[in-house]
Order: C-alpha cells, then sequence, then structure tokens
C-alpha cells in the first residue's frame, strides 16, 4: 500500500494516516476485525468496527484500481501505445471511471464506423471539420474526398463519414465524458414506463408504470424495485437528463465556429451523443445508481440482521418446542438446558376434541416428565390456534409460552448441517429443535442458517451476492465475537464465526472435545489439530470456558494479559479470583502504574471492566411478549385497533410488523412517528416490541397498513416527498410484497 493510499482513506474517513497503516499492517498479517478493535486498540487509536471495515473495503477497492491501472499500463505497452505523458496522465488517475476515460480512446473494440470512414481515408477532412473554419465550406472541401475506390461515392458520404469520426473523437474525450457524467449525475432522471403487453401480467408493479424522479433522489428500494421489474419484462427503464439541455452543455464544450463547418460538427455530435455518449453514460450511471442501491440494501439487511442475531436470549433452560400444524399437526419436541433433543412426539390440537384432549395430556406429561422451563411455538401456520391451546392448560405461571419467529427454519431443517446434527430424525423434528433453540439462545442458532432465508432485509436476491455475503459475513463475526462463545457447548457453526478459526479448525475442535472431554483451560486449546499460535491469539480472548482452573479463562481478558493481572492482583494482595469478586480491591489499582510501550489506557480499562463482569453477555435481558388475545387471523382485525407487535423487518420505506395475523403488516415510513422521519432505523429495529394502530385490512392481497403516529387518522400533514416540486413518492412503497413465511421458508 502507498503512502498516498494511506494519506487518502485518512481524509476521506477523517483519521490519521497512521490509524491506516496500522491496521493495513494487522489486517495483512491475519488479524480480524474484532480482535484488532478489541485487542489492539493503542496500535489503531481505539478504531471501531465500523472504521475498520471501512478501512480495509477502501484500501480494497483502491487495490483493484491499481489492478486495473497495471493492465492498462501493460495493454499499452505491449501495443507500443504507451508514452511517458500517457502514463503519468493514468498514474494520475483517481478513480475507475477517470482511469476508463483516459483508456476509451486506445482500447481494442470492434470495428466502428468511425474506423471503417479512417478506411477510407476520411480522417484529414475530419481534422479539418473539427477546426471549424468559419471560412470553410465542407462541400467544396469534401469534393477532394469522393474516391469510388475507396467507397466514397458522394460528397454526402464523405462528410456522414468525417462526422462518424468526430462523434467517436467526442465520445471519447475525457473532459466532455467527465463534464456528461456529472450532468447525467446531478440532473439526470430515472423513469419508468409499463410495458404495455405485460400490464396486466405485472399489476405488482403498478406504482411504478408511469413513474419518474431526480437519479439524485430514487431511493436504493425503489430503484431495486424498478430495476426488478425490468428484469421481470414488465418495466422500462431509462435514465438521462433532460436532452436540450444536456445538448446545451455539450455544445458550450465543443462547437466553437459558427459557419457551415460547425453545423457539420453540431451535427456530428447530436449523432454521437444519442449513438454513443447517452447509452455509453446511462449504463454507467446505471451501474453507479445500482452499485449504490445495492450498497444501501446490504446495509439495511446488515443493520437487522445484527438486532436479529443479538436478540434477548431466553438462556439455558429446558424448552418444550413446537413446530404447529393443522391436517400434519404439530411438531413437539424437548430440549435439554445445552440444546440437546431428549424426546419428539406428534399433537393434534385443532383437530376433533379427542384429538385434542390427548394433545393435552401429552403436553402436561412432557411438561413433568423432562422438568420443562419454558415453551416455544413457531409462529407459522396455526401457531395462534396452538399458543390459545397451550394456553388454556393451565401450567405452572412460570413457565413462558412464546411464539418464535421461524423464518428459515425449514431451510435449517434439510441442510447438511441438520442432518449431521440429526441424522436419525425427520426434518419436520429437527424444525422444531431449531425452533426452541432460537428460544434459549438465537445467535446460536441463526448462524447455521443463510442469512437471506431469514427474511430480514430488503430486495436481498436482486443485490451484489458477493457484497452481501461479505457484509453478513461481517456481521455474524462481529456479533459471535461479541457476545463470546462458550468453548465446551458451542456448536462447529457457531466456533467457525469466531475470530481466528473458520470451518477447518472449528470442526478440529469439536472433534478433539468429543475425544477428550471439555476444556479445562484456554492453553488445552493449543492441543487441537492445527491450532497454532496464529489461530490461538485471534481466537482466545473470545472462547470461554467456564469453570475453568483459571478464572480469567471464562472472560474477554486475553491470555497475553494474563501475568498483568497477576501482577494486579499481587500488587493489592490478593489473588486474581478475589479481584474479580472485590469492587474495593479493584478500585486500589492505578492504571497509569502499568502503563508501557505495549500497553495503553483503552486496553487497561477494557481489563478492569471484564474483571467486574467476567465474561458479561452483552445482550439485553429476555422478556416475554404476548400478542393481543382473541386476534388471530386477519379477520379479526379492524381499523383503528391497537395492538402489540413486534418489528420483523425494518426497511428503507418503513417496518414490518408481526401482530399476530400469520401476516406482517407494514407501518410506512410516513406513519412511524408524529415527525418527519429520513430513516426508518432511527425510530424502530428488528426484534422491537411496538404498539400499532390498524390503518386499513385488504384481505385479498393479505395486506396490513398499520401506524405508529398517536392520531394515525388525523390529517396527514406532507412529507418531503409530498412538498409542491419535489414528486409525491408512490402511496405503497411495498411495491413487491415480502415474500409470506411460508415462502420464505
Amino acid at each position: 500500500m502507498s503512502d498516498n493510499h494511506a494519506v487518502c482513506v485518512a481524509s476521506e474517513l477523517e483519521i490519521a494516516p497512521r490509524q491506516v497503516q496500522a491496521v493495513r499492517v494487522l489486517l495483512d498479517d491475519g488479524a480480524t476485525i474484532p480482535f484488532i478493535a478489541r485487542y489492539r486498540k493503542e496500535r489503531t487509536g481505539s478504531l471501531d468496527e465500523v472504521a475498520i471495515a471501512a478501512i480495509r473495503d477502501r484500501l480494497a477497492r483502491l487495490a483493484e484500481l491499481d489492478a486495473r491501472r497495471e493492465a492498462i499500463l501493460k495493454s499499452l505497452s505491449e501495443r507500443d501505445l504507451l508514452t511517458n505523458e500517457l502514463k503519468t496522465t493514468l498514474e494520475a488517475a483517481d478513480s475507475l471511471s477517470v482511469l476508463e476515460d483516459l483508456y476509451l480512446p486506445y482500447r481494442p473494440k470492434r470495428r466502428t464506423r468511425a474506423m471503417i470512414a479512417r478506411e477510407k481515408g476520411l480522417e484529414l477532412l475530419a481534422e479539418r471539420l473539427f477546426a471549424q473554419d468559419d471560412t470553410i465550406d465542407p462541400t467544396k472541401l469534401a469534393q477532394a474526398f469522393v474516391d469510388e475506390e475507396k467507397d466514397v461515392a458522394s460528397v454526402e458520404e464523405a462528410l456522414a463519414g468525417a462526422r462518424d469520426i468526430i462523434a467517436e473523437w467526442i465520445s471519447e474525450d475525457t473532459h466532455i465524458r467527465s463534464a456528461l457524467r456529472e450532468l447525467f449525475t446531478s440532473k439526470g432522471t430515472v423513469r419508468s414506463r409499463v410495458e404495455e403487453a405485460q400490464a396486466q401480467a405485472a399489476a405488482k408493479y403498478r406504482d411504478y408504470f408511469d413513474w419518474e424522479e431526480p437519479i439524485t433522489k430514487a431511493p436504493s428500494h425503489r430503484v431495486l424495485a424498478m430495476f426488478r421489474g425490468e428484469q421481470e419484462g414488465a418495466l422500462k427503464i431509462t435514465l438521462r437528463p433532460p436532452i436540450e439541455g444536456t445538448l446545451t452543455v455539450l455544445r458550450s464544450l465543443v462547437i466553437t465556429g459558427e459557419g457551415l463547418a460547425g453545423q457539420q460538427v453540431g451535427q456530428a455530435l447530436e449523432d454521437g451523443y444519442a449513438r454513443l455518449l447517452a447509452p455509453s453514460m446511462e449504463t454507467e450511471i446505471r451501474n453507479a445508481i445500482k452499485e449504490r442501491a445495492d450498497e444501501e440494501a446490504v446495509r439495511v439487511f446488515a443493520q437487522n440482521m445484527r438486532e436479529l442475531l443479538m436478540a434477548p436470549p431466553l438462556g439455558q433452560r429446558r424448552v418444550l418446542a413446537i413446530d404447529p400444524g393443522y391436517r400434519t399437526g404439530g411438531k413437539v419436541v424437548c430440549l435439554g438446558a445445552q440444546g440437546q433433543l431428549l424426546h419428539h412426539t406428534t399433537i393434534y390440537p385443532t383437530q376433533s376434541d379427542s384429538q385434542r384432549e390427548q394433545a393435552a395430556k401429552t403436553v402436561r406429561d412432557l411438561v413433568r416428565d423432562f422438568e420443562i422451563e419454558a415453551i416455544a411455538i413457531g409462529n407459522g401456520t396455526a401457531s395462534r390456534e396452538t399458543e390459545v391451546f397451550v394456553r388454556g392448560l393451565d401450567l405452572r405461571a412460570d413457565i413462558p409460552i412464546v411464539l418464535v419467529n421461524e423464518s428459515g427454519a425449514s431451510i435449517y431443517s434439510a441442510s447438511e448441517v441438520a442432518r449431521e446434527e440429526f441424522s436419525d430424525v425427520d426434518v419436520t423434528v429437527r424444525g422444531a429443535v431449531s425452533i426452541g433453540r432460537r428460544l434459549m439462545d438465537p445467535l446460536a442458532e441463526l448462524v447455521k442458517i443463510d442469512p437471506k432465508s431469514i427474511g430480514v432485509g430488503q430486495y436481498q436476491h436482486d443485490v451484489d451476492q458477493k457484497k452481501l455475503k461479505a457484509s453478513l459475513a461481517d456481521v455474524v463475526e462481529s456479533c459471535v465475537n461479541g457476545v463470546g462463545v462458550e468453548v465446551n457447548t458451542a456448536s462447529a457453526q457457531l466456533l467457525t464465526a469466531v475470530s481466528g478459526l473458520g470451518p477447518t479448525l472449528a470442526k478440529n475442535l469439536v472433534a478433539h472435545r468429543d475425544e477428550n472431554g471439555p476444556f479445562r483451560s484456554r492453553k488445552e486449546l493449543a492441543r487441537v489439530p492445527r491450532l497454532g499460535p496464529k489461530a490461538f491469539e485471534q481466537a482466545a480472548g473470545f472462547l470461554r470456558i467456564r469453570d475453568a482452573d483459571n478464572p480469567l479463562d471464562a472472560s474477554a481478558v486475553h491470555p497475553e494479559r494474563y501475568e498483568l493481572v497477576e501482577r494486579m492482583a499481587t500488587d493489592v494482595g490478593c489473588s486474581v479470583s478475589d479481584l474479580m469478586k472485590s469492587g474495593a480491591l479493584r478500585e486500589r489499582i492505578d492504571l497509569d502504574h502499568y502503563v508501557d510501550d505495549s500497553v495503553g489506557l483503552p486496553t487497561l480499562t477494557d481489563i478492569l471492566e471484564e474483571l467486574a463482569k467476567p465474561g458479561r453477555d452483552p445482550r439485553e435481558q429476555f422478556e416475554v411478549f404476548s400478542f393481543a388475545e382473541g386476534v388471530h387471523t386477519l379477520d379479526d382485525l379492524e381499523p383503528g385497533m391497537k395492538l402489540p407487535g413486534i418489528v420483523t423487518n425494518v426497511t428503507n420505506f418503513g417496518a414490518f410488523v408481526d401482530v399476530g395475523v400469520h401476516q406482517d403488516g407494514l407501518v410506512h415510513i410516513s406513519q412511524l412517528a408524529d415527525r418527519y422521519v429520513k430513516d426508518p432505523a432511527q425510530i424502530v429495529k428488528v426484534q422491537q416490541r411496538v404498539t400499532v394502530t390498524v390503518l386499513e385490512v385488504d384481505k385479498d392481497r393479505r395486506r396490513i397498513a398499520l401506524s405508529m403516529r398517536a392520531d394515525p387518522f388525523a390529517e396527514k400533514r406532507p412529507s418531503r416527498g409530498d412538498e409542491p416540486g419535489k414528486g409525491a413518492r408512490p402511496q405503497r412503497d411495498w411495491v413487491v410484497y415480502p415474500p409470506t413465511r411460508k415462502e420464505r421458508s
């Protein structure tokens, strides 16, 4: 990495170049983002995970730019086209678009109209015309280039060929392309029109049958919706600035003469814009706004995924879990406190009276025999009916009954991971196990499922899948390491996300644990095959060993700092265990006394906080939630009802809320609060408990409009998108309604 790159990234992120250099060195040395953020604060100046990831990503983009630059230089050199001046210009290019503009005239291309004109000897005519000398008569000038042997049969053919050459010059001019790019970006409009032949079949896109708005203001969800409609053949999308204004700008850059030669150049300009520049710029801008929309959608998905993964866990309890169903019954499993499957059966609480009585007896017996401490019910088909049934069994009051989001549970149940865990049981049983484990520890269970199957994003299947996968991997890694992992009970999938491990070491660790019994200390991790010093350094601080020989092994204190903690304990005259138990002893520690070249106050402060609450779980305390009684289906909803709900998804246009009727309702961004809301994530987050008011129920389309405003039926104040001259947004921004839970599964 060049010093220029460090300065560039530092300037963009408003940090010091030395911080960028430090992060780069650590990343190159194999350190992970969670490790750097937690255990290398002195080197980075206490940068958090977000800043470190931004540095990594920006450096990667600059590396891609450098790689492309080298490829271009090599191509030009091999074709003997590289001059010192051109090399200097290419090396100074600070963006991919500028680099490609500079390379465009030299790029190998298919035979163009300009090439054919040059072969006919018309380049000199083009040069004379492009000079725009007002004294020149283009017709007389072109007469000298008429040559039937060169297939130039007339003056008009000669002039047309010269204009083709001029048009290509204009379209490849770096300054013109730069100006036009700015014009497309700042003044361009995205227009969506229906393909008439598809109008009836594409009704879900009707909000976009005749829609346009400035490119600069088109939010990511609308861009992705329109592009999806175009991909499905329902819509035709164009992205261009007003034609007259664009040609005026181009003429000011190109036309210098007022005579007949200038008119020829003007014709070439209009042709070059329509045939070459506009399509090229439109493709570039299309790619740019798609990339921008992708980045925003990926950000929203990652943010939602983080909230879902960090949802409060019930903890290690004995759980009875039910995957409800009508005809096929509800699959029931009993899980031990470590999530192990103890028993499974099927009940039919929604069938005949006799089957209902038998189901009641079965559940009561299982609760007694397996000393059940909580009941989890999947929130899919027949969930509310099953919940009412279970609540009517008069079980102990201290047994919480919780509806659990089961999105993706069927994906897990049919996966290789599930087959490895439960090779001898049916997929429906595995699904029930997943539901129960999600209640106990959402993070530990959800890491086993492809995040795209969980349904907390917007248009996640339309975005750049490589970027989405990388972003979600970052989120999973951040959450897992932020919480920490109990090494003696964690699955291989959970361990895979631990800093420095990965799938191979995670499997080796589990195999070693199964063969040799639980780990008694972090030092024993070194015995795991292929888990070398580097992997140990990265992983050890995030792996917890409860009831270990050394109490620090259950904390986030890194083994590299054990000696430091022992010195602290010695200095105050106690054991490490006593130091962890006594706040009075910890208050006697003077952190400044331990500052040296390798450790500073940020790390020392972290250590002291960790000693106070070793291995603390950063997730919130679990609280039982219940939906409104008597509200089970769409038929039970009426406008004006106030209902408790849980946020299941947050998008740029609002939030989806589960109110217990098997279909999430939408709180549009305009209904989230009694003030203007720019970003729904400022108001709500996934898994948040909210109170909503029913605005409208469309039973035919299974759509529910909700509000979180204090007086949702009051006359709506104009939002920024509704102001005069701003262009009102579509009345329903849901466009393609999110898939049902069954479809997501």
